[in-house]
């Protein structure tokens, strides 16, 4: 499993982060350009019992870092295939995630069952 890529702030613009994304190695894992590589790692993951007003407090920090993240789609992929259960990853807390997944099970099995029943309608 890939180690966080959560390591201080350095900033890049969105214009920037596509150009990024575009452009990027393709045999260069995502992570290497994280902006997240020299930040805290306090800064995307709960201390324990860390009260609610300075766990969002701290989410909103680490948002803000991946808002500007040229990697920020990748690890959020990453996030949700994995799935990792803690921290902020690709800009979204393990909540966030879970809701994310919870969503994309849902629309699959939409799909599938459209899909079997046009085949009824059709056999």
């Amino acid at each position: 499993m890939l180690q966080p890529p959560h390591s201080s702030l350095q900033v890049a613009s969105v214009p920037a982060q596509r150009a990024a994304a575009r452009d990027r190695d393709q045999d260069a894992p995502w992570h290497t350009e994280a902006v997240c590589r020299r930040d805290e790692a306090g800064l995307f993951f709960a201390p324990s019992k860390e009260p609610t007003a300075a766990r969002l407090s701290r989410e909103e920090a680490a948002k803000r870092v991946c808002a500007r993240c040229p990697v920020m789609v990748e690890c959020r992929e990453h996030a949700l295939l994995q799935p990792e259960p803690y921290g902020v990853w690709g800009g979204l807390t393990a909540a966030e995630r879970r809701v994310v997944l919870a969503r994309r099970r849902r629309r699959e099995m939409e799909l599938k069952n459209a899909r079997q029943g046009r085949i009824a309608a059709a056999g």
